[in-house]
Order: structure tokens, then C-alpha cells, then sequence
């Protein structure tokens, strides 16, 4: 008389051996999007930047209609340079549209500036803050 484990596992073997191949290639067959697991890295190019250039049209689409100089809001235009390069050199610029703590967030209302233009301004402003 054979052992009833031993029949059991000759029974039974082949099935629990198929079902694992089968649940092993089910889950081989499970690809993952590259481009949705890693999205591709946007490039900020801040090798040209400059004050007529990239900082002027900033300051156009983000602060000048509150901050300008025939009503410059909170006592700061930056519409002009020299208004603005006091704002730059003493931190409030940056900390502004940042959104650093401690600072009032820019612009008001309104989004948050992109990441790569954050960039561009902090490289401006570290620059001395040409009027280039």
C-alpha cells in the first residue's frame, strides 16, 4: 500500500506546477510604460539669461500690473530696473516668487512661477543682477 502523502504529492504536483507557471507568466507578461514611470526631465536653459532678454518679459507676465511704476503696489515697481534690482539684491524678489517663508508669495492670486523660471531669476540675481 502506497503512503497517502506520497500520493498525494503525485496527484497533486503536476497542478500545483502548472498553476505556478501559469501565475509566474501572467506576471511576466505585465509591462511597465517607461515614459510613465520616468517621465523625461524638462531641460531649463539658463546659459542666456539676461535682463532685457528673460527677466523683463518675466517681470511683463508675472508682476508689472500690480507692481509698476505709476502704482507700484507694496512701494516696489518692477518695471524698471533699478526698482527692481533693489528687490533682487535684498532677497525679496527671490523669496517672493520662491514662495520662500517669511515672504509674501508672488504673484498675488495668481500661479506660482514654473520652476525653470524661478531658475532663471535666482541665476540672474546671483549674477549681480545685470542690466545686460
Amino acid at each position: 500500500m502506497e503512503h497517502p502523502i506520497i500520493r498525494f504529492i503525485s496527484k497533486w504536483l503536476p497542478v500545483i506546477i502548472f498553476s505556478l507557471v501559469l501565475i509566474m507568466s501572467w506576471s511576466s507578461c505585465y509591462y511597465d510604460k517607461e515614459e510613465e514611470l520616468y517621465p523625461p526631465v524638462t531641460q531649463c536653459d539658463t546659459s542666456g539669461v539676461g535682463y532685457q532678454a528673460t527677466i523683463v518679459p518675466l517681470m511683463k507676465s508675472y508682476c508689472n500690473a500690480c507692481h509698476n511704476s505709476s502704482s507700484p503696489s507694496g512701494g516696489i515697481a518692477t518695471d524698471n530696473y533699478q526698482g527692481l534690482k533693489v528687490i533682487a539684491l535684498n532677497g525679496k524678489l527671490y523669496g517672493s516668487i520662491a514662495h520662500l517663508s517669511g515672504y509674501s508669495p508672488m504673484p498675488k492670486g495668481g500661479n506660482k512661477l514654473s520652476d525653470c523660471d524661478i531658475k532663471k531669476v535666482k541665476v540672474w540675481i546671483d549674477a549681480g543682477s545685470p542690466e545686460n
